[in-house]
């Protein structure tokens, strides 16, 4: 069974900074795209960033653009989201996601993923 699991979530001032987790299990992502996607209380889920199956191409959304940044291991079959100069505004639910289709490049559009994790909260005092 696939199983995506989201750690490095918490609670931080404005201006800090805090590293999420992606251990994926059950089957290898590494040829998989992957993606980061939030939701804050009151909100639809959106897209943060995701990577392509490679790691040679990252795409965010324009509210994280030059604060956040998405990386993967592919040995570890591992993700990660690092988010740097936090706002209030960035507390949501956070959760990794697996693409259905091996060998694409990125996407923002949660259709385009089939696995996902079961979220991690990042919570933004001011």
């Amino acid at each position: 069974q696939v199983q995506l699991v989201e750690s490095g979530g918490g609670l931080v001032q404005a201006g800090g900074s805090l590293s999420l987790s992606c251990a994926a299990s059950g089957r290898t992502f590494s040829t998989y795209a992957m993606g980061w996607f939030r939701q804050a209380p009151g909100k639809e889920r959106e897209f943060v960033a995701a990577i392509s199956w490679s790691g040679a191409n990252t795409y965010y959304a324009d509210s994280v653009k030059g604060r956040f940044t998405i990386s993967r291991d592919r040995a570890k079959n591992t993700v990660y989201l690092q988010m740097n100069s936090l706002k209030p505004e960035d507390t949501a639910v956070y959760y990794c996601a697996g693409d259905k289709l091996s060998y694409r490049g990125v996407s923002a559009a949660q259709s385009s993923y089939g696995s996902w994790g079961q979220g991690t909260q990042v919570t933004v005092s001011s």
